[in-house]
């Protein structure tokens, strides 16, 4: 059966995994009500296209922290890569180099930073967890760098990991035969089996809760590379996330895997893009599943999006393969928006290219 979105992929993986492999990717924290937003938020904004602009070329690709790629699609961080497909991160490294975009590589992948970089050119950015023991911190940023990856993605919404209730159903741990690759030397490595999620008890005893935002600036005295603060959703750390020197900001929930009943990710993206006044890119992830969501967080000031289960679902059905065409669907659903709604790059998605719920409330205000 030929696949023609993104979405049926996971139809297609939850046939292919084991229970507590499926469950793990797909579920979110407690009642799920964020896991749907995300996606019904999409659903809300409606588009207001321009017509007979000549839109025979399409330009799609944007500068990323000076790196040049060909879409505003990435990969974002999503871990333990090899319990999807035997292929894991080398097979989402490829995809992603393939399709001249940028990888994420998560703190907690199945494949180490080296042997990511050992499948050839590709621009990269790690997904930092800060740990209670910073030489194991520093150790990791250094590796990173060392391996040629451009940037860090500092996960700041993780001092706790969410109540993610699948997960302690299915008391979910590592298969035996995959390590967290990045810290296997660091016998950091394996998840014990809990009477839990496994995964909640290593956060537990691993994961440093006093992280602040002098954290922030410590790393940047140990590393060269920018750094991304990825689950910023209000204004106010926007503005801190500036301060703090932050060379970019991710508006995250974590996949609606952390605190539920916070919006969805597109609900606060004008938010952060206003307060963080174009001093440094503001990027969103959570739920993109076609061209038109992508269009629409750039239509609200987005310099970019991530996805995060479209890889997870497409790799499992059929790995490298599978990456590759959600990059390319997205990519070309991406286009046709672009075309449809008469702008021929991107710096011409502008606000007035969508209408939101506050939009439609006071429609005079807005159109003024």
């Amino acid at each position: 059966m030929e696949i023609t979105n993104v979405n049926e992929y996971e139809a297609i993986a939850k046939e292919k995994l084991p229970k507590m492999v499926y469950d793990y990717y797909a579920s979110g924290a407690e009642d799920q009500w964020t896991l749907k937003e995300n996606r019904n938020a999409f659903s809300r904004i409606l588009f207001r296209p321009r017509i007979l602009i000549n839109v025979t070329k399409i330009d799609l690709t944007t500068i990323i922290l000076g790196y040049k790629i060909s879409m505003p699609i990435m990969i974002a961080p999503t871990a333990m890569q090899k319990m999807a497909h035997p292929d894991g991160e080398y097979a989402t490294a490829r995809a992603a180099s393939e399709a001249g975009t940028i990888m994420t590589l998560s703190s907690w992948a199945t494949s180490s930073v080296e042997e990511v970089a050992s499948t050839g050119p590709g621009i990269r950015f790690f997904q930092l967890y800060v740990y209670k023991d910073r030489n194991v911190v520093a150790q990791l940023v250094r590796r990173a760098e060392r391996a040629g990856f451009k940037a860090i993605a500092l996960t700041v919404d993780t001092p706790r990991l969410g109540r993610r209730e699948a997960d302690i159903k299915n008391r979910f741990t590592l298969p035996p035969h995959l390590t967290l690759k990045n810290f296997e030397g660091l016998n950091l490595g394996t998840l014990d089996r809990t009477n839990d999620s496994g995964l909640a008890s290593y956060v537990a005893s691993q994961v440093d809760r006093s992280l602040s935002w002098k954290d922030v600036k410590w790393l940047q005295t140990i590393t060269t590379m920018p750094i991304m603060v990825k689950g910023v959703m209000t204004a106010e750390d926007t503005r801190l996330a500036v301060e703090a020197g932050a060379a970019g900001v991710i508006v995250s929930n974590h996949g609606a895997r952390q605190l539920d009943y916070v919006p969805a990710t597109i609900s606060c993206l004008e938010e952060v893009v206003k307060a963080a006044q174009g001093q440094v890119p503001v990027f969103l992830d959570g739920g993109v599943r076609r061209g038109t969501d992508v269009f629409k967080a750039l239509a609200l000031g987005a310099s970019g999006v991530f996805i995060g289960r479209p890889v997870l679902f497409s790799l499992a059905a059929e790995g490298e393969a599978g990456v590759r065409k959600v990059l390319q669907m997205l990519c070309d659903e991406l286009e046709l928006t672009m075309a449809l709604s008469g702008c021929c790059s991107l710096r011409e998605i502008t606000r007035d290219h969508i209408l939101t719920k506050s939009d439609m409330l006071h429609p005079a205000a807005a159109r003024l």
